[in-house]
């Protein structure tokens, strides 16, 4: 998935679905979500992209994990309470150290995504530097969510 040498495009991954019910602790006084948490489940679907043993293992064995080097989140209509969401998401590889992440928040038999974000997220060591992901973990991503090769990575 990494760039073509060719081309400025990238290539993104395969669609991976995450349901996030929303509970009533989501929302505002009005019953519609509080934006922060739609970060929280942006985050949450990445990991399931990943997995949560994974990670704990980058990070208990290697001393590496990610963090967010650029958001971009745009709310295009509200989440309510009692929604079951679906969390859409796609990655490619910017380079070795850095993948970028396109999620949509779709609500139950919506036309088109509540939220839409693309997140850069970069590798770094236990000491905050930035660190080029390891190649087992590009490969097992590769495995995890395979490339659609007629979607190419911008945004």
């Amino acid at each position: 998935m990494l760039k073509p040498s060719n081309s400025n495009a990238f290539i993104w991954s395969e669609m991976a679905h995450f349901a996030v019910q929303i509970y009533y602790e989501d929302t505002d006084f009005s019953g519609v979500v509080y934006h922060p948490n739609f970060l929280k489940y942006f985050e949450r679907a990445r990991e399931h992209v990943i997995g949560a043993d994974v990670l704990q293992t980058l990070w208990n064995q290697q001393g590496l994990g990610f963090a967010v080097y650029k958001s971009d989140m745009i709310c295009h209509d509200g989440v309510e309470f009692a929604d079951i969401i679906d969390v859409r998401t796609q990655f490619c590889f910017e380079s070795k150290y850095r993948t970028i992440w396109k999620q949509e928040i779709w609500r139950p038999n919506a036309t088109k995504a509540a939220v839409t974000a693309h997140i850069e997220m970069v590798c770094m060591n236990n000491k905050r530097q930035l660190t080029a992901m390891p190649a087992e973990l590009i490969a097992l991503l590769n495995q995890t969510c395979p490339v659609n090769t007629h979607d190419r990575c911008k945004y």
